[in-house]
């Protein structure tokens, strides 16, 4: 078996042998983490940063979390509707008046949160993603592209645009800036929205499928082609230092497991993590607001979201291309992340989920 690095509670041996049988696999590397009551009780580690598997997986590795970046920006917007800031009812235009223009005057907060804004499509070159105002610039000339509240459709890269516009025209910071203040800074979490040069030399590059190349485009995960709307995202970019410098609330966040399940435990343990309050029990509670439940027109397939999460049942969270994820259950008090750098084809990837089911493996014992 491959060999694993880090610490867990013996109650959860199944979750450092998952990772280790998809390394068998074929997998280049990956960390899990599984937090409860705000403390960690899996934190390992295994694998390589590289595709030529030259250099192995490190305690402190980062790699693109891609849309599991979406959750910290979530995070982020719920900061301020508990302290008052933000209004979910507030039409956009409230706080970004020339966003209310090409029929979006009726586009409310609470729908660019929820995917149901009308605007799911990047349409414009990639490089303007990294630059914060044209991204901007072009969603506020964009019309939607339909009556908004009335569908959804996942914002894949313009959601983290629309969402950090609003926090910095509260807050006069970039949503990089009020994250790493107001959240990775006071928990102590390795996580970046914009990522400076000296941490270049810790990034795990993003690995595509066996059967592809950089080329590789992001898919809906009941899909086998790359969705027809909107600027295809390619592992290339993501790859880039452009990328990688930019802020793109959306997709662009870069940590590990740890990072990202002490972030998200947050919000599984009521606002308050080793004595430092983020938010209230009820600003959490939002989150799990249900806001659609249907067809997602770019997913293709059945979805329930809430306030910048997806839901679950009981749970909720969400997940990235290529394979990472996290899942927060606020009745269990436990947060679950696995981030990877090596890319399945998201028909054929379950890897989050066995992580997540080897985690309620040992909360059952260490409940018992």
């Amino acid at each position: 078996m491959a060999d694993i690095q880090g610490s867990y509670d013996t109650l959860f041996t199944a979750v450092p042998d998952a990772l280790s049988a998809f390394l068998d696999e074929g997998d280049a590397g990956a960390s899990v983490a599984v937090f409860v009551d705000g403390e960690p009780v899996v934190d390992v580690w295994g694998g390589f940063a590289d595709a030529d598997r030259a250099v192995p997986w490190q305690r402190d590795t980062i790699t693109n979390v891609w849309s599991v970046t979406k959750t910290m920006t979530a995070l982020c917007a719920l900061i301020l509707v508990d302290r008052g800031e933000l209004d979910l009812d507030a039409p956009v235009g409230r706080y970004w008046p020339g966003f209310a223009r090409a029929g979006k005057e009726k586009v409310l907060v609470r729908h660019v949160l929820a995917h149901t804004a009308g605007l799911p499509d990047w349409d414009g070159p990639i490089e303007d993603l990294y630059d914060w105002s044209s991204a901007t610039a072009r969603l506020e000339a964009q019309t939607p592209q339909w009556e908004p509240g009335s569908a959804a459709g996942y914002h894949s890269l313009t959601q983290g645009f629309l969402v950090g516009e609003v926090v910095r025209r509260i807050t006069g910071r970039g949503l990089g800036e009020f994250f790493a203040q107001e959240v990775a800074g006071p928990l102590g979490a390795d996580f970046h929205i914009g990522l400076p040069a000296e941490h270049d030399h810790r990034v795990a590059l993003a690995i595509p499928p066996a059967s592809q190349d950089d080329s590789y485009t992001a898919s809906a995960a009941g899909s086998e082609a790359p969705p027809a709307t909107g600027t295809p995202m390619r592992v290339r970019d993501g790859n880039s230092v452009a990328w990688r410098r930019a802020e793109i609330p959306a997709a662009s966040g870069f940590g590990n497991a740890r990072s990202v399940a002490l972030v998200q435990s947050v919000m599984a343990c009521g606002g308050t993590v080793r004595d430092t309050r983020l938010l209230s029990s009820s600003g959490c509670d939002l989150a799990r607001q249900e806001q659609f439940r249907g067809d997602d027109r770019r997913l293709g397939m059945p979805v329930r979201w809430g306030l910048g999460y997806g839901l679950f049942d009981g749970t909720y969270g969400w997940g990235g291309w290529g394979g990472s994820l996290v899942v927060i259950d606020p009745e269990s008090r436990m947060s679950v992340a696995y981030v990877t750098n090596q890319m399945r084809e998201p028909a054929e990837d379950n890897r989050g989920l066995e992580m997540v089911m080897a985690a309620y493996n040992g909360l059952q014992g260490l409940r018992a």
